[in-house]
């Protein structure tokens, strides 16, 4: 294993939380450590993206969010990372298939909010996502109806684990795919810019 890239351990469940990052802030943490105790999971890797593929806008530089990113999720069992720099991967079914060349014998689980299930079908690649992986799903302020509603909640519906076996997802065959509802912290990125907390 390079030693640039986040160390693991044959057999661990770990879970992958991409996005932009733009600030990172006490929402990302919380349902982090939500994801940690509902669908099991060893270690968390926050994998913060050079930029989002769908959106126009850039967002701060990579570094500074780095930085920032690691004081809103001060925990051992979460590594912030910007893995996907690193090993010259854009899109998430890219850095999936990267990742499990990287680790065998690692079990990742790919972790989003409500919110991404409700526009999955427009991600890249994403059936081979949904077939390759299993997908811990949290509930989001005012995403639960159209996130089950989804068009990759219906052609996947077979494939749901319910809440009660949540905390057996990452040892699950994919297709495999979770959604839980937790306390919820109704706060994001977008709104933290436009208050103008956040400066890039």
């Amino acid at each position: 294993m390079a030693s640039n890239l986040p160390p693991s351990r044959r057999g661990q469940v770990i879970g992958l939380l991409g996005g932009s990052f733009d600030p990172a802030h006490a929402g990302h943490a919380h349902i982090t450590r939500e994801a940690i105790k509902r669908f099991g999971l060893d270690r968390v890797w926050w994998l913060v993206s050079p930029g989002n593929p769908l959106k126009v806008r850039g967002p701060a530089p990579l570094e500074r969010r780095m930085e920032q990113a690691r004081t809103v999720m001060a925990d051992p069992r979460v590594t912030v990372t910007d893995l996907e720099s690193r090993i010259g991967t854009r899109f998430t079914a890219e850095t999936l298939a990267a990742l499990q060349s990287l680790y065998p014998g690692v079990r990742f689980v790919w972790l989003m909010g409500a919110d991404n299930l409700a526009t999955f079908h427009h991600w890249d690649r994403w059936e081979w996502i949904m077939e390759n992986v299993p997908i811990g799903v949290i509930a989001r302020p005012g995403t639960r109806l159209t996130a089950r509603m989804s068009k990759a909640a219906e052609r996947y519906a077979r494939y749901r684990v319910s809440g009660s076996a949540a905390r057996t997802l990452g040892r699950r065959q994919a297709p495999a795919w979770c959604f839980v509802n937790i306390p919820l912290l109704d706060i994001s990125s977008s709104q933290i810019r436009a208050r103008g907390d956040w400066r890039p």
